[in-house]
């Protein structure tokens, strides 16, 4: 295996999940001492490990949580403590083979240590000494020291290690709903002091759920430069028929996990209630997106590209006549047309012609919105700039393709001649009609911008040169009404980054929320263009408002809607509300993308006078 430093400072490695959980699971209850079962029952313990890599888990955590002296002694199990250790290293080591890394798993003692208990400090090290000789005899690759509550213990814990070895030492505290260790320690004290004392990585695990962590998290990641680890509990357990169950469902686990890898930790797994289908989720988070601030599995395509002075790269303004536009900062002005849901494009093609004829820069073709199926947008894109010759922008999300698959769509799509891409990472199959259908999601829209990025310099994903490259002008979704502001603005950070040209904006109803926008993203500003969207009515604003994220309708619009007495006149009223952030918007940005609600182009024409085309 690579070096687990040298891993996790480029890329997401994948814990597993509970041990305990699982063998509880199978039948083996809590009145028996879990870690003896390295003896007793090595085959289960093995099956679980195996459990876990199959379901895609890049590092097993040795079944030694509690295989200390003092946790082992009440149960006579003191004298075997070296070889419990040494055999769960071992065993974890026999189903690791070369696919993963094996960390000993160190838990808290058990007892209270100075100054809040009789055990001196130095005991409390010498306990930690032995336990993790066993682990490094078995043949650990790291250690993870888990759970702990005190950090005076955890101290004790990290310097036993590091009397032994320099491998690796992920220390994780855990905390309660405030955010804060259990014996009442700040986030912001606890992780300096782990940083300050030698810990590799830095993180928390067990106690709380995903949400809790989370924002535990988020400040953790101001503190300390280390790698980060997040391993939350299953949400918090139920009492069901005598039984604690844990009720986070393994989707919104692997959502979460998605959230943690946006937010820059290094490192997800589970803790107690997670399942070999937990880390299944999980795995699919890595695979589908870039965390926070480094390089990741969907940045490697940046990583080697070759410098420009290898390749001829075709500039912005000799791109297409959007490019043009976009270098010599001409004023834009898009339309979205939303392709058929059969197979006959020719009402579209009129609309098109018809959005041409008032003055349309380019047609925006959006690509599967709101998980639906449609004809494909790149066919339409072809169909549009053939019959009637105005310049399309493609959107290509990455819900359906692997990244094979986009890479070749890519590189056919620029062969057809299409020129303009909006990179996006697509709705989910479960907010649209058919969500039984599996999404792909092996990149995000980051992902997608270095992809283009490296076809633009004339490499694959491979790195492998493809003779003359492409020459696409690459844009990128932005939400100015995220939830997640911070969240928001640092993604759009390694956007650009990645390289994107420009952006849309979600429908913007509220002016200040995107003025509030531009003034976060003002280090990092490329062309933006807002999203104007003619309300068509009181249900069409409910409908923007509870089910287009991002895009939220200010209650006095919605008031100015209720007033209206009539389907019609709440439609003139629409036009005007977008007339007038269309007057507001556009001495703030670079253009407008302009949605076409039911293909109404007339009412398109009512909108743009204001510009004066």
């Amino acid at each position: 295996m690579q070096n687990f430093m040298n891993y996790i400072e480029n890329d997401v490695v994948i814990f597993d999940g509970a041990m305990g959980t699982r063998l509880y699971e199978k039948g083996v209850y809590i009145n028996r001492v879990y870690d003896e079962l390295n003896l007793s029952q090595s085959a289960l313990i093995k099956e679980v490990h195996q459990e876990y890599l199959d379901a895609g888990a890049m590092v097993l955590e040795t079944n030694t949580f509690g295989a200390n002296r003092f946790k082992l002694e009440p149960h006579g199990l003191a004298e075997k403590l070296e070889v419990i250790n040494f055999q769960a290293a071992k065993l974890a080591r026999e189903v690791a083979g070369d696919k993963a890394w094996v960390a000993g798993a160190i838990g808290p003692l058990g007892i209270r240590i100075e100054p809040w208990g009789k055990t001196s400090v130095q005991e409390a090290e010498d306990a930690f000494y032995e336990q993790a000789k066993g682990l490094l005899a078995g043949g650990v690759d790291l250690f993870i020291l888990e759970t702990f509550f005190d950090l005076n213990e955890m101290h004790q814990a990290i310097k036993a290690v590091r009397r032994l070895t320099d491998k690796p030492i992920i220390a994780s505290m855990t905390i309660n709903e405030d955010g804060n260790a259990l014996y009442g320690t700040s986030v912001d004290v606890f992780t300096a002091k782990l940083d300050e004392w030698g810990a590799d990585v830095i993180g928390l695990n067990c106690s709380v759920g995903p949400k809790t962590m989370f924002d535990a998290i988020e400040k953790m990641h101001g503190i300390t430069s280390k790698p980060l680890i997040a391993q939350p509990n299953a949400g918090l357990p139920k009492v069901v028929d005598g039984r604690m169950i844990y009720l986070c469902n393994p989707e919104y686990f692997g959502e979460y996990a998605r959230r943690f890898i946006q937010l820059g930790v290094r490192a997800v797994g589970g803790c107690c209630g997670t399942t070999p289908e937990h880390i299944k989720w999980v795995a699919n988070a890595v695979r589908s997106l870039t965390p926070g601030g480094k390089k990741a599995i969907s940045q490697i395509l940046k990583s080697d590209v070759k410098t420009e002075s290898e390749v001829t790269l075709i500039s912005q303004k000799d791109k297409s006549a959007f490019g043009e536009k976009l270098a010599a900062k001409k004023f834009i002005v898009t339309a979205e047309l939303t392709p058929p849901k059969g197979c006959d494009a020719d009402s579209v093609i009129v609309k098109a012609q018809q959005l041409k004829d008032i003055g349309i820069d380019a047609i925006n073709i959006p690509d599967g919105p709101r998980a639906s199926a449609r004809l494909s947008p790149l066919a339409l894109a072809l169909l549009i700039e053939k019959k009637v010759g105005i310049e399309t922008i493609l959107h290509y999300c990455c819900r359906d393709r692997n990244i094979l698959g986009i890479q070749s769509d890519l590189l056919g799509a620029y062969a057809l001649g299409l020129r303009n891409i909006l990179a996006i990472t697509g709705d989910p199959p479960k907010v649209g009609n058919y969500p039984q259908a599996t999404a792909v999601f092996d990149i995000d829209s980051i992902g997608l911008v270095n992809i283009v990025n490296r076809l633009n310099h004339g490499r694959d994903l491979g790195n492998n040169p493809i003779g003359r490259p492409t020459g696409f002008v690459c844009g990128v979704g932005a939400n100015p009404g995220a939830i997640d502001q911070d969240l928001e603005v640092r993604r759009f950070e390694w956007k650009v980054d990645a390289g994107a040209e420009y952006a849309i904006t979600q429908p913007v109803f509220d002016v200040d929320l995107l003025e509030r926008f531009l003034e976060k993203i003002k280090h990092v500003r490329i062309p933006i263009f807002a999203g104007i969207w003619p309300l068509t009515g009181l249900k069409n604003a409910e409908f923007m408002n509870n089910e287009v994220p991002g895009a939220a309708v200010p209650e006095e619009i919605m008031e100015r809607l209720r007033k209206a007495n009539s389907i019609e006149a709440q439609r003139e009223e629409g036009i005007m509300i977008a007339r007038e952030a269309l007057e507001r918007v556009k001495k703030l940005v670079d253009g407008v993308q302009l949605s076409v609600p039911f293909g109404r182009v007339e009412n398109i024409v009512k909108i743009i006078d204001v510009l004066g085309l």
